[in-house]
C-alpha cells in the first residue's frame, strides 16, 4: 500500500480542523482592498491626533506676535516658522491646533458610538427576548423618541446645560442609540429561539444571564459594524453643532469649529485655515467608511 506523504497529511490535518466564523472574517476583511486602504488611513489619523504634538514647534493656544494682524501675507504654512499648516487669524499655530481638533473629534465619535451602542444593544436585546406587551411598548418609545428632531434635542441641550464637552460627549451618545435598538431587537428575535438559548431557558438561567452571556455575545458582528458606521455620525453630528458656533468651548477646538473658522476667514486669502482641517476631516470619515463597509461584508458577505 502506498505511503501517504507528510504534506498531505498536514493538509489533511488542517482541512479537518476547519476555520473559526472569526478567522473566516479576518481573512476576507483582509482581502478587501477598500477596507485596507480605510485602515490605513485610520491608522495615519490616529497616529497624527496621539503623537502630532511631538512635531509642533508651537502649542495650540501661543500667539505668535509676528504674524498678528498680517495672517495673509506671513500666516501661511512654513516650515522655516514652526507653522506647518500655517497660523489662524489670531496667530495660534494651525498644526497644534488641527491636532487638538483631531483629538477631539474623533474622542467625540468613539465615546458617543459607545454610549449608543450600549444603551441601544441592552434597550433592543431586552426588549427582543421578553417580548409581547413590552417589547411593543419599549419599541413604541423608540419611535416616538425618532420622531423628534435629535440635532434640536442636542441643541437644547447644550444651550440648557452650557457648552461643556461632556454635555456633548452624552448628548451625540444620548440621541442615537434608538436605531441601534431596532437592530439589536430584530436580531435577537432571531437568536431567542435558537437550541443553546432554550437549553438556558430550561436548566433555569435568570432572563438576564441569557441575554448578557448567550444573546449579546451573539450579536457582536452587527454591533462592531453599525459602531464602525456611527462613529463617522457622531463626528458628522459634532462637526456641524462646532460648525454652528454650540460645540466645544475656546481654548479647545474640534475640527468642526477649524472648518467653521476657515470658512469665515477665506475670502480674505487664507485658504490653508480651511483646507487643513477640512483634509484630517474627509480623511477620518472615508477611514470609518470603508472599515464599515469591509466589516460588514467580511461577517455577512451575502449581504454584498
Amino acid at each position: 500500500m502506498a505511503m501517504t506523504s507528510e504534506p498531505a497529511v498536514e493538509a489533511t490535518a488542517l482541512a479537518g480542523k476547519g476555520r473559526s466564523p472569526w478567522a473566516d472574517a479576518r481573512r476576507r476583511f483582509f482581502r478587501n482592498k477598500a477596507a485596507l486602504a480605510g485602515l490605513a488611513i485610520l491608522v495615519f489619523v490616529v497616529v497624527f491626533a496621539l503623537f502630532g504634538n511631538l512635531f509642533a514647534q508651537w502649542s495650540n493656544e501661543e500667539l505668535d506676535y509676528n504674524v498678528m494682524g498680517q495672517i495673509a501675507e506671513l500666516g501661511g504654512p512654513s516650515i522655516a516658522s514652526g507653522h506647518y499648516f500655517g497660523t489662524d487669524d489670531l496667530g495660534r499655530d494651525l498644526f497644534a491646533r488641527t491636532v487638538q481638533g483631531t483629538q477631539i473629534s474623533l474622542a467625540v465619535g468613539l465615546v458617543g458610538a459607545l454610549i449608543a451602542c450600549i444603551i441601544g444593544t441592552l434597550y433592543g436585546a431586552i426588549a427582543g427576548y421578553v417580548g409581547g406587551r413590552t417589547d411593543n411598548i419599549m419599541m413604541r418609545l423608540v419611535d416616538i423618541f425618532m420622531a423628534v428632531p435629535y440635532m434640536f434635542v442636542l441643541i437644547l441641550l447644550l444651550v440648557m446645560y452650557g457648552r461643556s464637552i461632556t454635555i456633548l460627549f452624552a448628548g451625540v451618545g444620548l440621541i442615537s442609540w434608538m436605531e441601534m435598538a431596532r437592530i439589536v431587537r430584530g436580531q435577537t428575535l432571531t437568536i431567542k429561539g435558537r437550541e443553546f438559548v432554550e437549553a438556558a431557558r430550561a436548566i433555569g438561567v435568570p432572563a438576564p444571564v441569557i441575554i448578557l452571556r448567550h444573546i449579546v455575545p451573539n450579536l457582536l458582528g452587527v454591533i462592531a459594524v453599525y459602531a464602525t458606521l456611527l462613529v463617522p455620525l457622531m463626528i458628522l453630528t459634532e462637526s456641524f453643532i462646532s460648525f454652528l458656533g454650540l460645540g466645544v468651548q475656546e481654548p479647545l477646538t474640534s475640527l468642526g469649529a477649524l472648518i467653521s473658522e476657515g470658512a469665515g476667514t477665506i475670502a480674505y486669502g487664507t485658504t490653508w485655515q480651511l483646507i487643513f482641517p477640512l483634509l484630517f476631516f474627509c480623511l477620518t470619515l472615508f477611514g470609518l467608511f470603508f472599515i464599515g463597509d469591509g466589516l460588514r461584508d467580511a461577517l455577512d458577505p451575502k449581504d454584498r
